[in-house]
């Protein structure tokens, strides 16, 4: 479904409603009828969603260049049981120095009324109060800039533009040691390095974890290369000892500015290992010299195998980085999200974000599909805990059935058991592989993110409470009630039997999609359980397909991933600039007699099968 000069389609918009309120106004609260004069551009995300961080960068520029004119609203609706508590919205904001309003709709309420079926998805109103565009996925702050420019000169000259101050209302700051601290490190000095990820810095603390050896990085958000108070970094997270001839050094995951950097330990001197400062996209190398290569949200970093791993959280692969060669690969994963086992080149993972080597084993927490995983040898891929993208909880017992919710960290202990950082469920988990069982070890820790042993303590990274905790490995574990959740989206009532399949996808204004090298499009389709769909799995170019889904499967999850390339619609510009716009989307389903017969996933643009 294309079309490269799309009708401006205009549909009034809902009113915004969130049960949490509002955050950033100075606890003013809004409605539409509050902002009529100026451009809205509403974020619908959820802040475990690694695209929806993408999309907060990409759209930094935008909200400066456009102050006095674009409100960007931040509509947060969760995923998970956690991302509905009021308290962890309030910190997440804080945490990804998110600068615009955000509207807490813990319910989904705003979500159902504008039909959203993605994170993260950009919705537009022009000042009258009308939805003019909507956006799925990432990459498309080039598109919403000319949108918003037309806009601007159009609605100037009606009188219907209202310039001025918007309702972004800056939070006081807090006086902590830490800001949300990422991952930790046992130094050689009996220190501990922390990634402070808020203040963008590393920093030092002595073995009590709380008195402030030196801080290495200027704390302003950037990418810079330097001495320890001139560098500078972008949301720093995982941390790993280099085996560096040239002197003690640490390896760090400078998440948000896609790169690896190096800390010499004796100097304070940051230097760039890997990455270019750009965003990863389909279509750009997998493997070279490292500082030719793009990366994409790197959160951690484990030496293993002689080489240093990297979880590129926004790709759902693991990559490589070899020291000796000074070049990266991809090591592991096919950039879909889920989770699939097997050779490392055909594994699935979603958004994998913590690391911990032992001599035969990558350990990897697997956040979105809230699994414990690990890497052999020979790079084959293995799941320990977990079953995929929409069931999660706190279950201890064994493996088959023990639920996490969205872990973000892992490390090896000395027995060949693991601990696990479960971050949504505030508790540390342990997983022995000699038994298959699940258990855990503590409770009460906020958001923990990563945790590291320090004699017979381990030192959690208890991140929504800005410290690090020292807790003594309990002989014993924890009881705690079991419970467990799927994700909270209604599922889509579709008919059984054949179900058409429509990827809308316009390509911006000025714009057109780029054949010239082949099909600019791409849509892959498979499905949970794999036996809904007696047709139409698999791969292709054409961004609409009919779906054959099996009568007896009573309801599953759709599957759906589907990128775009358009480029600068100019015969005079030899050399065009272009853009890929992407989204996965994973759709609940519930066959009923009765049912759709088509299903639409706006991409770019408006569904003219929905529009009046």
């Amino acid at each position: 479904m294309t079309d490269s000069a799309p009708r401006r389609a205009r549909v009034r918009a809902p009113e915004l409603i969130g049960k949490g309120g509002w955050l950033n106004t100075g606890d003013k609260q809004y409605t539409l009828a509050d902002l009529r004069g100026r451009i809205v551009l509403l974020d619908f995300w959820t802040f475990c969603c690694i695209n929806c961080l993408h999309v907060l960068d990409e759209l930094r520029e935008l909200e400066e260049k456009h102050r006095d004119t674009v409100v960007i609203i931040g509509v947060h609706s969760p995923k998970f049981v956690h991302e509905a508590e009021h308290r962890a919205v309030v910190d997440a904001v804080e945490r990804y120095g998110v600068e615009h309003p955000v509207l807490d709709d813990p319910e989904l309420a705003t979500w159902k009324q504008y039909a959203v079926r993605a994170w993260p998805t950009l919705v537009v109103i022009d000042p009258e109060g009308y939805v003019v565009a909507q956006h799925a996925g990432e990459g498309h702050a080039h598109a919403i800039e000319r949108l918003v420019e037309e806009l601007e000169a159009e609605h100037e000259a009606k009188g219907t533009l209202r310039r001025g101050d918007g309702p972004y209302v800056a939070p006081e700051p807090e006086p902590t040691i830490l800001r949300f601290p990422g991952k930790a490190l046992l130094l050689p000095s009996g220190n501990l390095l922390v990634s402070d990820t808020t203040r963008h810095q590393l920093v030092e603390l002595e073995e009590d974890g709380e008195t402030v050896v030196r801080r290495i990085g200027s704390g302003a958000r950037g990418f810079a290369d330097g001495a320890a108070e001139t560098a500078s970094f972008s949301e720093p997270q995982g941390l790993a000892l280099l085996d560096d001839s040239s002197g003690p050094a640490v390896v760090v995951a400078d998440t948000v500015n896609h790169a690896l950097r190096r800390l010499d330990l004796a100097t304070g001197e940051v230097t760039t290992l890997a990455g270019t400062g750009r965003q990863w996209w389909q279509g750009s190398p997998t493997s070279g010299p490292a500082r030719e290569v793009d990366l994409s949200s790197p959160w951690d970093v484990a030496l293993f195998g002689g080489k240093v791993w990297i979880a590129m959280a926004g790709v759902h692969q693991l990559w490589a980085y070899d020291p000796a060669g000074g070049t990266v690969s991809v090591a592991a994963g096919t950039t879909n999200e889920g989770l699939v086992d097997g050779p490392g080149a055909e594994a699935w993972f979603a958004q994998p974000s913590g690391l911990a080597a032992t001599a035969d084993r990558l350990w990897l927490a697997d956040s979105e599909t809230s699994a414990l995983r690990w890497v052999d040898p020979d790079g084959a891929v293995h799941t320990a805990v977990g079953t995929g993208l929409f069931d999660f909880g706190h279950r201890d017992g064994a493996a088959e059935q023990a639920l996490f919710q969205h872990p973000l960290g892992v490390t090896a202990l000395p027995d060949g058991s693991v601990a696990v950082s479960d971050t949504y469920n505030h508790a540390l988990r342990r997983y022995d592989p000699a038994t298959g069982e699940v258990t855990t070890l503590a409770t009460d820790v906020r958001e923990p993110s990563d945790a590291v042993l320090v004699g017979d303590d381990i030192v959690v990274v208890e991140s929504a409470r800005h410290r690090l905790t020292r807790l003594r490995l309990p002989e014993g574990a924890v009881r705690v009630a079991a419970v467990a959740h799927r994700t909270r989206r209604a599922a889509t009532e579709v008919a059984p039997g054949e179900l058409r399949l429509d990827v809308i996808f316009q390509a911006p204004a000025g714009q057109k999609l780029d054949t010239r090298y082949g099909p600019s499009t791409r849509l892959l389709v498979s499905s949970t359980p794999p036996g809904l769909l007696l047709k139409g799995e698999g791969a292709d170019t054409d961004l609409s397909r009919v779906l054959e889904l099996d009568p007896a499967v009573p309801e599953g999850v759709l599957h759906v991933s589907a990128m775009a390339a358009s480029c600068d619609d100019d015969p005079a510009n030899e050399y065009p600039a272009c853009h890929v716009h992407q989204q996965d989307w994973g759709v609940p389903v519930r066959l009923t007699e009765g049912g759709a017969d088509r299903l639409p996933l706006v991409l770019a643009g408006m569904d003219d099968a929905q529009t009046p």
